[in-house]
């Protein structure tokens, strides 16, 4: 025990700078822009965002399982730099009563937020509602809840007991779907960066109480790793284009309103995630 906690100080307390290249886009016209900054890892944050063991839709299902292994090297490379996780499994945190990572999360001292949480009950937590003061309407049709199958559509149904068994969580980790016990951890750590990486960017990783929207209205320096996120979209619904695609659109529609985008070779140092699904030419 007082070797791992002697490494985690270590991690910490030597922690290299992230050097990140990160992309957004004109509000006025879509066009890209890269910036380079430095983020001081001491200060940073990963929320892992719905990363359930099973799903509804057999196509996002599939997806996840392809994503969560590579998710977790670069979560694994994250740790070795300082940086903070926290597991986010939307309304199956019980699954996890009791234990360390749970009981770090709700015993985080509590934190007045600089402006109010969001209240509005959807699919087992508080949600961020699309902003149309904010943000354009989604580029995509996702009316449908965006199941991909070909062979025969998914019966909505509640699927998932815990995150998926090939994320690992780690002494040190904290796991909540709370937005104040999220703020609480955050501010108890003078973490001014958080990152999201996960599923489904179009629906949780906008709309949860930890995610995107949520941590921009409390001003932290929010960013997204774009390669480690999938989307639910049909492409028999417009604008019409392959699933991939229609993602790419969605991650655009980010960038531009509200957050810039990297990809995981800036924490892992080796080739970004690509779906093998994907066959779309390598750009």
């Amino acid at each position: 025990m007082r070797i791992l906690l002697f490494l985690a100080m270590s991690a910490t307390l030597f922690a290299d700078p992230l050097p990140l290249t990160l992309r957004s886009r004109s509000k006025a016209d879509g066009a890209i822009a890269e910036k380079a900054q430095t983020w001081d890892t001491k200060k940073t944050a990963i929320i892992v965002c719905d990363m359930w063991d099973d799903h509804w839709c057999r196509s996002a299902s599939r997806r996840v399982t392809e994503l969560a292994g590579p998710m977790n090297e670069m979560l694994k490379a994250a740790r070795a730099k300082g940086i903070f996780i926290i597991h986010a499994p939307s309304s199956v945190t019980d699954f996890y009563k009791g234990t360390p990572q749970r009981k770090l999360a709700q015993a985080a001292p509590f934190a007045k937020t600089p402006v109010a949480l969001a209240t509005a009950p959807r699919w087992g937590t508080m949600w961020c509602w699309t902003d149309p003061k904010h943000e354009e309407v989604l580029p995509v049709d996702d009316t449908d809840m965006g199941c991909s199958c070909t062979d025969k559509k998914c019966e909505i149904r509640s699927a998932w007991k815990r995150q998926h068994p090939l994320i690992e969580l780690m002494e040190g980790d904290a796991l909540t779907d709370d937005g104040q016990e999220t703020w609480n951890l955050l501010t108890t750590r003078k973490i001014d960066n958080v990152i999201l990486c996960g599923v489904h960017l179009n629906m949780c990783v906008l709309g949860r109480p930890f995610a995107i929207r949520q941590q921009v209205y409390l001003g932290k320096n929010v960013a997204f790793i774009r390669d480690l996120t999938d989307s639910m979209y049909n492409p028999e619904r417009p604008p019409g284009v392959d699933h991939f695609t229609g993602h790419d659109l969605i991650i655009a529609h980010v960038e531009k309103h509200w957050c810039p985008s990297f990809t995981s070779d800036a924490i892992t140092g080796t080739k970004p995630f690509r779906f093998k699904e994907d066959m779309r030419p390598a750009k």
